[in-house]
């Protein structure tokens, strides 16, 4: 394929034209306002057309509507006043109240006392560490060992 430098910048310029007109088709089509045509033109968050994070655009309709929304909730929110705010409102919701704190701890104490008169004697037995072998079972470790080394010994000088 041989194609030239000018050829090139040719293509990539009708390419722009073509991507140009394409947003100005479907800004004309969607009733949206029509986005910058290059890369490089400065946009404005916080204008009338500005995009949002994401690069989309709202309406000023649409604008309009979700700022109502906002101010319904802030009001919903703030209710009639200080005497409607969450904190004041006398029910308390995902919360133990004391008495339902108390009957869990009490059966949980209860629980405890229990087991605590069935074990009796082995928490106060001392534990002896986790890996440590007892004389004992050091010398039938190496007991089993010694035969061991015997049975490969005796294969081995077959």
């Amino acid at each position: 394929m041989d194609i030239s430098v000018k050829d090139l910048q040719e293509a990539v310029s009708i390419r722009q034209q073509i991507d140009n007109l394409q947003r100005r088709l479907s800004s004309i089509l969607r009733g949206t306002p029509q986005r910058p045509t290059s890369p490089a033109a400065p946009t404005s968050p916080a204008g009338p057309t500005g995009a949002t994070a994401r690069g989309r655009f709202f309406s000023p309709a649409t604008r309009a509507k979700l700022a109502a929304a906002a101010r319904a909730r802030w009001a919903r929110r703030r209710g009639s006043g200080a005497a409607a705010a969450p904190a004041a409102s006398p029910k308390r919701q995902g919360q133990l109240t004391p008495a339902g704190r108390r009957k869990p701890s009490q059966l949980m104490k209860a629980r405890w006392a229990a087991r605590r008169k069935a074990g009796g004697g082995k928490q106060k037995t001392a534990t002896r560490k986790k890996g440590v072998l007892t004389p004992a079972g050091r010398k039938r470790l190496s007991e089993l060992m010694k035969a061991r080394w015997a049975a490969r010994r005796k294969a081995g000088s077959k």
